[in-house]
């Protein structure tokens, strides 16, 4: 059934008194403009909407952004903001970036590379943050260190062992699969060698070759389905076939093996007080692919109008980078510890742009999301991407235990699409209607990636710190506020959707927007500023 876009409403609001967390003032909400016979942009992006969307204002572009570069442009303008230490616990984050190398936190009471802990922090020269996963970069997913546990009374054991089982199961038939189309590539790759009398036959000579040797002919078919695949020749499809029956095979004897470990770090990760300071003051990426944090990153605070790459959202934010997420699950005393890493350096706002189903010991996690909001730091976490309703399915970390929320500074962020329309929600995301606080630009976002280079990635990995950059920004030109003020004026300045919309990427589910989370908005940057600057 195709499903035809149709307009999102929104509530024209005026003034709507709203009561701030302190319970002893009221502010005054931004007016918003009735924008309900807003026409669909039915054209493509340009260029330059597709690497700033997330910056653009819906009236004006009729593109679901934040209204940034409105904010800096009518509000901002020329005034001074104060400094944000924005902490990003995520991958390695290449720091040598053209667009974060002069947004960085330095631990000034630390002297670089004396091999001393100088501020006697527990961390030994952690100059622009810290590194809990050492030199490692592949790790295992939870589900199978939670069978590694063998504790048959853990709550999600069960789960765990029925996932691990239904993984395993998966490989056998996918392992075949592509053995018998890498038996096909090698044998048509052995055949062109031989017509062409060369190893180094192109792609071309394949496409425009006649014959009538049926072998021959079905192999260029091989070659055209190859094409079709964005391989570009039968020898790079063999490389690639190559290198996933190497990773299948890792996966089998390493991955999906509760035996096996990954961890170099020398401590015992079920053991949160082993060997304190444990990892090292290396925040780099250790692979160009381990992209992700610095992309993060780049979307908070990559220098703005410097004619490199893309804005980040605030321009008065400093990066802190703390390394926990491997190319698999992150441990819960790497998350708990880097947390509680920000916290204690001064850290304003923390990121947490990843997430899992499963949770050995979430609360460690949940327990450094308090400590957070105890000591007036923002947590912003992204919501996760299978779609699903995380009222309903389990998803970490979290803020609360039987419905109890231990933080009131911990913002859930859902992911939306560069698509103004009943297609707003991103496919990916998940949602809820009571742990999911509000959304953001999530889907196709362009910034910055390692080796002074950029890319556009998806995900609500991307929405989250779309949040936090507001979060710095709005903090920076209003830093008397809490970090509890930040969040209501983040939260109560969104701009509501108040239509139905396509929800997990399914036409055929279609629900009303209020119904996906708690606020029932979108964040907006200019509407934020406007209820920061009347907040008592």
């Amino acid at each position: 059934m195709k499903f035809i876009n149709k307009p999102i409403l929104f509530s024209a609001v005026a003034a709507v008194l709203l009561s701030s967390c302190g319970g002893s003032s009221e502010i005054l909400s931004t007016p918003i403009s009735n924008i309900d016979n807003t026409p669909i942009k039915e054209q493509e992006l340009t260029e330059y909407e597709k690497q700033n969307w997330g910056h653009l204002d819906l009236v004006k572009d009729t593109i679901p952004g934040m209204s940034v570069n409105k904010a800096y442009s009518e509000i901002i303008k020329d005034k001074k903001g104060k400094k944000i230490i924005v902490a990003v616990i995520d991958s390695g984050i290449d720091i040598t970036h053209e667009d974060l190398d002069d947004n960085l936190w330095t631990n000034e009471d630390e002297i670089p590379g004396n091999g001393i802990d100088d501020d006697k922090n527990g961390y030994v020269d952690d100059i622009h943050g810290w590194n809990f996963l050492g030199d490692a970069y592949d790790e295992q997913l939870e589900y199978v260190r939670v069978v590694a546990l063998g504790d048959k009374n853990h709550p999600q054991y069960a789960r765990a062992v029925e996932t691990l089982e239904k993984e395993k199961a998966g490989v056998a038939p996918k392992k075949q699969r592509y053995e018998q189309i890498y038996a096909a590539l090698n044998a048509a790759d052995d055949a062109f060698t031989k017509h062409f009398g060369k190893e180094d036959y192109t792609n071309e000579e394949v496409k425009n070759l006649e014959t009538t040797d049926e072998t021959l002919l079905q192999y260029k078919g091989l070659a055209e389905q190859m094409n079709g695949f964005g391989l570009p020749s039968i020898q790079k499809g063999q490389e690639t076939l190559k290198d996933e029956l190497t990773k299948l095979a890792d996966s089998y004897s390493k991955g999906l093996n509760p035996e096996y470990s990954y961890r170099t770090t020398g401590d015992n990760p079920n053991d949160f007080n082993d060997m304190p300071g444990y990892g090292n003051a290396n925040v780099m990426p250790s692979v160009k692919s381990e992209a992700h944090g610095t992309h993060v990153a780049g979307i908070i605070l990559a220098e703005r109008d410097n004619g490199k790459g893309a804005n980040g959202v605030a321009n008065n934010a400093v990066l802190m980078s703390i390394r926990v997420v491997p190319n698999g699950d992150e441990y819960d005393k790497d998350v708990a510890k880097g947390i509680r890493y920000a916290v204690d350096n001064g850290a304003n706002i923390i990121n947490g742009s990843f997430g899992k189903s499963f949770s050995i010991h979430s609360d460690w996690v949940r327990d450094a999301i308090k400590y957070a909001s105890d000591n007036n730091v923002i947590f912003v976490h992204a919501a996760g991407n299978s779609g699903e309703d995380v009222d309903v399915e389990p998803n970490f970390p979290d803020d609360n235990t039987g419905g109890a929320e231990v933080s009131n500074t911990y913002i859930r962020v859902g992911a939306l699409a560069p698509k103004y329309g009943s297609n707003i929600v991103a496919g990916f995301s998940n949602y809820g209607k009571k742990n999911v606080d509000v959304f953001a630009p999530g889907a196709e976002v362009y910034s910055s990636t390692p080796e002074n280079e950029y890319s556009t990635f998806g995900g609500t990995s991307m929405a989250a710190p779309a949040v936090a950059g507001v979060a710095a920004l709005v903090w920076s030109y209003y830093p008397k506020l809490t970090a509890a003020q930040v969040k209501q004026v983040i939260l109560s300045s969104g701009i509501p959707v108040t239509t139905n919309v396509v929800v997990g990427g399914n036409p055929e589910d279609v629900r009303s927007f209020q119904d996906l989370t708690k606020s029932g908005k979108m964040v907006n940057a200019y509407n934020a500023l406007i209820m920061a600057s009347k907040m008592k």
